[in-house]
């Protein structure tokens, strides 16, 4: 073959590459073990001792130049490609940006804020407490007997016993907390606990097996049923923005006594009746009384010295009558077609 059109047609597949694949594939047609470059320099020995020499000195001058033109083709290649990926990547400053989504807080937790707001504007202290509770905290300390049937309304989920000793549950309702601050502080004092609790119990328009409390207690040498009814008829004209017609009705709670529960007239339907509250009119809210005296002992307390009153109201019924949510799961059903809203 003619060294001369050999080197153009190289020459020429190498300029038409348009990328590193082609390029290989010329590199094996002219160089490569079966290229035709190759073959030519394997065929030298078959010739004259002149001719040899005059094409042999050819073809390594032209090996050495192509593998020179490879290369530099090479180099353009990957500088396009470069080129042509920060094209694709540029950033127009120009351009306005996009807007990313706004996030939000959960409605309970807007009930929640707003609650701790206005008892704090009372003077009302805000404390945490355990989600895992020993059962000392959760019912015995509060004056819950091991056999009493009250423990059977709180039928709850224990967890897995590890050792020997007390047992740990997911905590039924934020009423521990008064024994374990009262066991670190001296009356006077009033003070709220928010915070979630479980219970193991078929879920309806009104029941959740998960909802928050808050938790309230007031101690002092004076404080009576009639200072609660004054704070919680505060409480619920400042949160609703409008007065808001209460009941108490005597109940049994084992850690007050006298113990009651507060009706609070649905919101809702104005009392006229509805799912939210079971066509009544009025809704449960919370249930309240004056400390035990037991109470006050297991919190190393001499009862005569002190009285007081703690209450215990669902968040997510606040929020149910606040926002007039007729079903307590769309707070949990995480919808965000509902939760948009507020």
């Amino acid at each position: 073959m003619d060294i001369t059109a050999l080197r153009d047609q190289a020459i020429e597949a190498i300029e038409r590459a348009k990328n590193a694949k082609e390029l290989e594939e010329v590199n094996k047609i002219y160089l490569g073990r079966k290229g035709k470059l190759t073959q030519l320099l394997r065929s030298l020995n078959a010739m004259e001792a002149g001719e040899r020499r005059k094409i042999g000195a050819a073809a390594n001058a032209l090996r050495d130049e192509l593998h020179e033109t490879l290369e530099k083709k090479q180099e353009l290649l990957a500088r396009l490609e470069l080129q042509e990926e920060a094209r694709q990547n540029r950033i127009d400053v120009t351009v306005p940006g996009k807007r990313l989504p706004v996030g939000h807080l959960h409605p309970l937790t807007h009930i929640q804020r707003e609650a701790r707001r206005i008892f704090e504007s009372m003077g009302f202290s805000t404390v945490q407490g355990n989600e895992i509770e020993s059962q000392h905290y959760n019912f015995d300390a509060l004056n819950f007997p091991p056999d009493h049937p009250a423990r059977d309304m709180q039928d709850t989920f224990w967890l897995k016993q590890h050792r020997k000793g007390e047992r740990n549950l997911l905590r039924t309702h934020t009423s521990p907390v008064q024994v374990r601050y009262m066991e670190q502080h001296v009356p006077p004092f009033r003070i709220i606990v928010p915070g979630r609790v479980f219970r193991n119990e078929a879920t309806d328009a009104r029941h959740e097996t998960n909802l928050y409390q808050l938790e309230g207690l007031m101690v002092g040498k004076y404080v009576s049923a009639a200072h609660f009814k004054g704070v919680l008829e505060e409480f619920y004209r400042e949160f609703f923005h409008t007065p808001v017609s209460i009941r108490l009705r005597p109940s049994f709670f084992p850690f007050v006594e006298p113990g009651f529960e507060v009706d609070m007239s649905c919101v809702v339907c104005k009392g006229g009746g509805c799912s939210t509250c079971s066509q009544g009119g009025w809704i449960e809210m919370m249930g309240a009384g004056m400390v035990h005296p037991n109470v006050f002992k297991a919190a190393g307390y001499v009862p005569g010295d002190w009285q007081g009153f703690a209450f215990g109201m669902g968040l997510d019924r606040l929020a149910m009558m606040k926002y007039k949510v007729h079903d307590i799961r769309l707070f949990y059903g995480g919808d965000f077609r509902f939760l948009r809203q507020f």
